[in-house]
């Protein structure tokens, strides 16, 4: 699906064996930081958009599933464990990763969840240093890099 501003809702993993595709934008994103989102994902929080379960197509692949609780499943790729869903079971939405889109920046969160395991540190990022890529990675590191990441776009 392409949505008002030409983005097309479309996704997938990190090695490209699981693609898929929105057939609408979504109607909702939002973090998640409670405690199984932070193990899933890795990292502080797990950002989503909601979707339709039935607006969600398979393009490439099939993910894999870990029921994580009576009520949720969440599917991955098999092969590379990028985290692609969260589905409440019993509901007629599914939410994919945000950072699984194409377009990330076409799914703005408008809510947090769980904001009672909202790590420590985790308002103050912002106001750390920074560094842009270029500032770690050095003309010569930079001759010997390849990217093993499936582009954001269908192949």
């Amino acid at each position: 699906m392409t949505g008002q501003d030409g983005v097309r809702f479309a996704g997938g993993c990190q090695c490209g064996a699981v693609r898929y595709e929105l057939s609408s934008a979504p109607d909702h994103a939002s973090v998640c930081h409670c405690r199984m989102c932070q193990k899933a994902s890795g990292g502080p929080i797990m950002a989503f958009a909601r979707v339709k379960k039935a607006g969600l197509r398979w393009t490439r692949g099939q993910p894999a599933a870990f029921r994580s609780s009576s009520l949720v499943e969440r599917q991955f790729c098999a092969a590379c464990g990028t985290p692609l869903t969260y589905n409440f079971i019993e509901g007629p939405n599914i939410s994919v990763t945000i950072g699984s889109l194409d377009h990330p920046e076409a799914a703005r969160p408008v809510l947090q969840y769980s904001i009672e395991r909202t790590l420590s540190w985790f308002p103050t990022i912002r106001a750390l240093p920074g560094k842009r890529t270029d500032d770690f990675i050095t003309p010569r590191l930079a001759e010997r890099f390849v990217c093993y990441q499936h582009p954001d776009r269908d192949t």
